[in-house]
């Protein structure tokens, strides 16, 4: 059984230098084409910037930066207004299309991860047979840890990288207590970090063990089936944690919106 996803796991924390695209990516987007989450921006940090996801500071930025530019031209407010509740309208309509696209690529996604687990079963239930108990104590324990140890990294990347943005955009107001609590936050994830790397070049090994002992009972189909599992069920956790973090920027972007609208819409 072949299929044209094959993404590499990525686990080292996302470089934030770059700035990032405000919106969710377009709709005629594929799941592969699609990048990894995207990095925070630039935003001086106090105390409340850290529980404020950074794409929805930089959503705020752009709000307030459309106000800002009403201003000097005062004497015309109330087409400036209209102007302004039509821009973030338009808004509102591109990123609900956008989710309906995110959404429903989820739902193939899921389907794909049933898939391979149905293949995955299929392997299981020959190795039972052909197995000795303890070689198939391995694969079982081997294919329960892979789960655990690819979510484990990718949870760890990414609070990582969040407090590293954070730290990267202290500015000189930040107090000393705040700054203290960043870098602590990060040399506890870094080595978090570093163990769950560990863990994984460990499970590495385990995999090589585990191919070594089928490669002895299964035939050349069968040993390709399990190749193929192993490698999807790892792409498909990293293409799903992706996939739903695209969906929760775009639904807190939405709500940033309407949030904003409300004011206007009640005058």
């Amino acid at each position: 059984m072949e299929t044209s996803r094959s993404p590499s796991p990525q686990f080292a924390p996302q470089k934030l230098t770059d700035k990032p695209p405000l919106l969710i990516q377009d709709e005629s987007s594929t799941r592969k084409e699609e990048p990894s989450v995207p990095a925070p921006v630039s935003l001086a940090t106090n105390s409340t910037y850290y529980s404020t996801s950074a794409p929805k500071a930089e959503l705020l930025i752009k709000m307030k930066d459309l106000q800002e530019q009403q201003e000097p031209e005062e004497d015309s407010g109330s087409d400036l207004d209209h102007d302004l509740s039509v821009k973030k309208q338009e808004l509102i309509e591109s990123i609900g299309r956008k989710l309906h696209v995110l959404r429903e690529a989820r739902e193939s996604l899921l389907e794909d991860i049933q898939a391979n687990s149905a293949l995955g079963d299929e392997v299981e239930a020959i190795a039972k047979d052909v197995c000795k108990p303890n070689e198939f104590d391995k694969f079982r324990m081997f294919i329960g840890d892979l789960d655990k140890v690819v979510n484990l990294l990718l949870s760890l990347s990414g609070r990582l990288a969040r407090v590293e943005n954070a730290l990267n955009n202290l500015d000189d107001s930040t107090s000393p207590g705040d700054r203290q609590s960043l870098l602590e936050k990060q040399r506890v994830l870094v080595q978090q970090h570093e163990d769950a790397k560990e863990l994984k070049e460990n499970l590495d090994r385990r995999e090589r063990v585990v191919f070594d002992i089928l490669a002895s009972y299964l035939s050349d189909e069968s040993l390709a089936d399990y190749e193929h599992f192993v490698k999807m069920k790892s792409a498909l956790i990293i293409e799903q944690r992706e996939l739903e973090d695209k969906i929760h920027l775009g639904e807190e972007q939405l709500k940033c919106l309407l949030d904003s609208l409300q004011p206007e819409r009640g005058k």
